[in-house]
């Protein structure tokens, strides 16, 4: 079955959500009507199952639909016959002649003639080039860039930008790929080097397209002796025993450097074993990442002047330059996850990349600002966890030290979480003087207490169970403490807006930006430093909500535009009713990112989003509602 845009859309946003959908949300994600929606859902005929609450797809159904369409895939479509055309013109060094072309697929010259025109936009930014010699048309350039279009095509056609094992070998006739792969993980591990999972596919891909070229007498040109380290040296040689080992090919040593280097700016990071971070990290890199990490600490007001970060991070960033200057970014399918659920922590990537642009002359695109994120992510998570420690009164009348017990098991199994500050060890204890988030006690708590949780002396799982979910309570209610009480200031009813409309993001962000000037909340400077921002990475971090702002806070006051739209607008790939745009000052920097990070959570829950837009039809029902949200 031939899937429409809009349908491949559509069970796309049902297969990654577990509960029903509604036709009134797929109608505001697709930008139809909810009487589309039921056709496309008709037309998918099994597929998607219909229900009382909406619906959800099928999920052996959508597999076998994607295998179907899969093994059914031909040159038909437009861009299926300019992928076909551009494959035959990577295999046929002579060239390909258009009209035995067009012949073969059924089609007329013009329509080939057109394929070749759309054939040119595929090869911008790449060493290729489409010549031409009346009815016949060759592609000239390097084979490494060959290559790398090869790879291209591929992660194009897989669904979620992941590049999947099993489909390599389908793809390239790469039996035993999966055996290999588990045997190259194996060796760079007794290396000492840490693998990172989510790259390592991808030099399969590589690899795989390597042994099909080398199949064809499609060889990289000798290189000589390039100077490169050791590290790559014993690396190349590594591979090339795995590779005779497993499909009883012989790489020549330019073949195998190339991939040993391609697996060493994508998958590896030394470990604890005898290669030394030293080997891998310049001076020079590690005082631009020491100066770029110094500026967002100070900008954004935490502390990343870690020097085993900063190495780490510089590691990486060596990585992306590489990356970035070959125009072979890594995927990241995480990327969507974190930038919804981590806003704050995505915002302190996003600040790095564009330092990092400036600093290398790169571009960075939204998967590699999403893999700074994981590194600053898991820093600042080390960082948090004290600090964001919920305080416990523990309450157990001593009997034969059973209280040491029950505070070593605790601390043992939700150390994290709690920050045990009271130990009270008699059964007469004074519960109006206990001071803490939460109490524990194995005792009745006199009277009615809702941050007391009865446990056994000997903690159960359940136990275990009962006192997370307290904690992730406790913590809750002090984030929306926190938002209702920064955030309600910043909002004035002249920077509210009900059904305003723009062309496109840019648009909505200048003209926003021209009410807060008026507002003297900002100047000009500001806009185009929220322009910039947004032209790094889109900021809808929700299916609804788009926060512009600039990467500086260097608004003359803190305030914040708001629209709410009844229609979606497209905002970069989603499609928002609801623009916020944050400007704030630098006396306001220390609540930014609780701000931030709150205001995207509370516009993450889409019954809440959906009924703001229906009820917020003035300024005071807007404030209103947003309370009711944020009590909920």
């Amino acid at each position: 079955m031939a899937l429409s845009a809009k349908q491949a859309r559509m069970l796309d946003i049902l297969s990654r959500r577990a509960a029903w959908v509604t036709a009134a949300e797929l109608a505001h994600d697709l930008g139809v009507t909810t009487r589309s929606i039921r056709s496309y859902v008709a037309a998918l005929g099994g597929v998607v199952e219909s229900g009382p609450n909406g619906y959800r797809v099928r999920q052996d159904a959508y597999a076998a639909l994607l295998a179907d369409a899969d093994q059914d895939a031909d040159s038909g479509s437009p861009q299926e016959r300019l992928v076909f055309v551009a494959r035959r013109l990577l295999d046929e060094p002579e060239g390909i002649d258009v009209y035995e072309t067009a012949d073969s697929l059924y089609v007329s010259e013009s329509t080939i003639e057109s394929d070749l025109t759309r054939m040119r936009g595929l090869l911008a930014g790449t060493e290729l080039t489409l010549e031409r010699q009346g009815p016949i048309a060759r592609l000239a350039g390097p084979e490494i860039a060959r290559r790398k279009l090869i790879s291209r095509l591929f992660r194009d056609e897989m669904r979620q930008s992941v590049v999947d094992v099993a489909r390599i070998q389908e793809a390239f006739a790469s039996r035993g790929l999966t055996e290999f792969k588990g045997d190259l993980v194996a060796m760079l591990d007794a290396r000492g080097f840490f693998v990172n999972e989510y790259g390592i596919n991808d030099v399969l891909l590589h690899m795989a397209v390597a042994l099909d070229r080398v199949a064809k007498d499609r060889v990289l040109p000798a290189a000589g002796d390039p100077g490169v380290s050791e590290t790559i040296r014993s690396l190349a040689d590594d591979l090339g025993g795995l590779i005779r080992t497993h499909f009883d090919v012989e790489l020549d040593a330019t073949e195998l450097r190339y991939l040993a280097i391609l697996m060493r700016t994508r998958v590896i990071a030394p470990g604890a074993g005898r290669d030394t971070v030293e080997e891998f990290v310049s001076e020079d890199d590690l005082a631009v990442v020491r100066g770029i990490v110094s500026r967002a600490s100070a900008e954004y007001l935490v502390d990343l002047r870690d020097e085993n970060f900063i190495v780490r991070l510089t590691l990486h960033v060596q990585n992306l330059v590489a990356r970035a200057h070959e125009k072979t970014y890594s995927r990241n399918p995480l990327t969507r996850s974190i930038k919804s659920s981590y806003p704050m922590i995505y915002e302190l990537a996003v600040y790095i990349a564009s330092r990092l642009q400036a600093a290398e002359g790169i571009e960075v695109n939204d998967d590699e600002i999403a893999y700074i994120a994981m590194h600053v992510g898991a820093y600042l998570e080390q960082q948090s966890r004290r600090r964001d420690a919920v305080t416990c009164a523990v309450v157990c009348p001593n009997y034969y030290d059973m209280h040491i017990l029950l505070r070593e098991r605790l601390e043992a199994t939700l150390g994290d979480e709690l920050d045990i500050t009271t130990v009270i060890t008699t059964a007469d204890a004074d519960w109006s003087t206990i001071d803490a988030d939460l109490v524990l006690t194995t005792i009745d708590p006199r009277g009615r207490r809702e941050n007391a949780i009865i446990v056994q002396p000997f903690l159960t799982e359940t136990d275990v169970d009962h006192v997370r979910q307290s904690v992730a309570r406790i913590r809750r209610q002090r984030r929306r403490a926190a938002i209702k009480s920064e955030l309600l200031e910043y909002f004035d009813e002249s920077l509210f807006l009900r059904n305003f409309y723009a062309r496109d993001a840019i648009t909505m962000i200048r003209a926003l930006g021209d009410r807060m000037i008026a507002a003297d909340a900002i100047d000009a400077e500001y806009v185009a430093q929220s322009i910039e921002r947004e032209q790094m990475s889109s900021t809808a971090f929700t299916d609804s909500l788009a926060v512009p702002h600039a990467m500086t806070m260097s608004a003359k006051r803190t305030a914040i535009a708001i629209v709410v739209n009844d229609t979606a607008m497209d905002w970069g790939d989603a499609r928002v009713n609801v623009i916020a745009f944050i400007a704030f000052s630098a006396g306001g920097r220390a609540a930014f990112q609780t701000v931030f990070d709150q205001f995207v959570e509370v516009f993450s829950d889409r019954e809440a989003v959906l009924g703001l837009i229906r009820r917020a039809d003035t300024f005071t029902a807007f404030i209103d509602e947003l309370v009711r949200i944020i009590d909920a």
